[in-house]
């Protein structure tokens, strides 16, 4: 405990990054771990998948997604009571129930409910994790490179599953799909031990009115000897500021406006609209073949004419390349900014996915059955850069701090819904409707450039607290630029935001 207490500054915020990188790996691994077993013959026997209907395999794989989807939802009224820090242990405790179910299963009943667990697990570390790492950065320069780490290190756990099952699945024993599926249980004890020992972020202090707790860590943040320092009181007033502002602005909130926010948002910081684009823009970033390319990538080169041999071998590296398109970003996402990311990097992808369609709907060849693989690396390539780690840093960082919880929440029940519907239709879609499938890819990512361009400001650049000045109109953005005069002023209206939080 004293170890961990000592780091400060940078150090500290490395460590934090690790932590929560090492969460977001497990949930990639988990993510990829079942997909490298289910038609492994050990498995097969001890589930009982034998002369089961089409549909069991995909409801065993989707149970996660939904699961996660379902819980991602839940978070969203808890979270705000539990912190940040609080979500993620808790879902770590989850990750490790689920796993010893899974790695236990004798039966689909069983593996269904491991699933779930696990499901349940994600749901809330993909709820949490993006806030955290966005809300303990001091400099506005921090939350792209921690969020492109966090996004190497989730992609990074598929490829890591993938290997460890094509290893072990050589075996003909039971271990030899337990090991890989209870290997998880690695990543959830780091990460949820070590965030017992590091504090929650310091907007969730102020946020609770906890303001002694909120010096203390901001204080640690900056390296600061004292919360006197004048960076950590600039910090301070600004988050403070923001919270004020935002309470303001939350009385013209409406449920309704969650509905109708596309069209009408009548709040002045547009707190609705930035809510949905939470959900909207990873279900999205789905919707553009995401977790297609991770669960399915043996059946999407299968679709190339290539040999099963090979396909084994062309998965692994295909992940592979998915993960290394992520490392870029963590040295270019300051200076390219969010929006253009987004924007430019789906453009490009619409583009490849055009090239790819022509490629496998033409009689193949070797030489055409190669170029269709290459532009396929391409797309991922430019996936892993474009839309991995920008998705989760951009809805982090328009999320206002008094809803940044419902944010968080929102943009891990778009992305789970997303991946549910892919998981389930895709293997549907590729047997019934063959390379013509890729077509409903390709929308996904015509719909993304349309999203991003109009509903997507640029983030970059910006505290989190200024963050609301792109969205706020009239007598509420001259409000940004006020000071406020001391914390007092702010803790009196406690009551008031509490009672504007119920009424919403």
């Amino acid at each position: 405990m004293q170890l961990f207490q000592s780091f400060r500054g940078r150090t500290l915020y490395l460590l934090m990054k690790l932590v929560c990188g090492t969460s977001f790996m497990m949930y990639g691994y988990d993510a990829g771990v079942l997909g490298g077993v289910l038609l492994h013959k050990p498995f097969i026997d001890a589930i009982g998948l034998e002369n089961t209907g089409q549909y069991t395999i995909p409801m065993i794989s989707s149970a996660y997604s939904l699961a996660a989807f379902v819980t991602s939802i839940g978070v969203g009224f808890i979270s705000f009571r539990l912190g940040r820090r609080g979500t993620i242990i808790m879902g770590n405790i989850g990750a490790v129930i689920g796993s010893i179910i899974q790695a236990s299963s004798y039966s689909i009943a069983q593996l269904i409910v491991g699933r779930c667990c696990t499901g349940f697990a994600i749901g809330c570390i993909s709820s949490a994790v993006p806030t955290y790492l966005s809300e303990t950065g001091v400099d506005s320069g921090d939350r792209g490179p921690a969020n492109a780490l966090n996004a190497i290190m989730l992609i990074s756990g598929v490829p890591l599953a993938y290997w460890i099952d094509y290893g072990f699945t050589k075996m003909d024993n039971q271990i030899s799909w337990r090991f890989p599926v209870i290997f998880q249980i690695v990543f959830a004890t780091i990460g949820g031990g070590c965030m017992l020992f590091l504090p929650d972020t310091p907007r969730w202090y102020y946020a609770r009115n906890r303001i002694a707790e909120g010096d203390a860590v901001l204080a640690r943040l900056h390296d600061a000897p004292s919360p006197d320092d004048p960076h950590v009181q600039q910090t301070k007033q600004e988050i403070l500021l923001a919270i004020e502002t935002e309470l303001e602005a939350s009385a013209s909130l409406h449920w309704r406006q969650f509905i109708t926010s596309g069209i009408i948002d009548h709040t002045p910081l547009k707190i609705a609209r930035r809510l949905c684009i939470c959900f909207w823009l990873p279900f999205i970033r789905e919707w553009m073949g995401s977790s297609l390319m991770a669960y399915y990538s043996a059946i999407i080169l299968s679709n190339t004419g290539a040999t099963p041999t090979l396909i084994s071998a062309l998965a692994g590296v295909q992940n592979i390349i998915f993960a290394l398109g992520c490392v870029p970003l963590y040295f270019t996402i300051e200076r390219t900014g969010r929006r253009s990311t987004l924007l430019y990097g789906a453009m490009t992808m619409t583009f490849l996915l055009i090239i790819f369609i022509a490629l496998v709907a033409v009689p193949q060849t070797t030489s055409i059955r190669w170029a269709s693989i290459a532009v396929l690396w391409i797309f991922l390539f430019v996936m892993g850069y474009a839309y991995e780690g920008a998705v989760w840093l951009y809805c982090a960082e328009i999320s206002p701090l008094e809803y940044r919880h419902i944010g968080g929440a929102a943009t891990s029940a778009g992305e789970w819904l997303g991946t549910w519907l892919t998981v389930f239709v895709g293997p549907i879609g590729f047997d019934n409707c063959g390379w013509h499938f890729w077509f409903w890819v390709l929308s996904g990512n015509l719909v993304a450039v349309v999203f991003v361009f109009f509903l997507c400001p640029e983030t970059g650049g910006h505290t989190l607290e200024q963050v609301d000045s792109l969205f706020a109109t009239g007598g509420v953005l001259a409000g940004l630029n006020k000071n406020v005069d001391n914390e007092e002023h702010w803790v009196e209206n406690s009551e008031k935001k509490q009672h504007v939080k119920d009424e919403i």
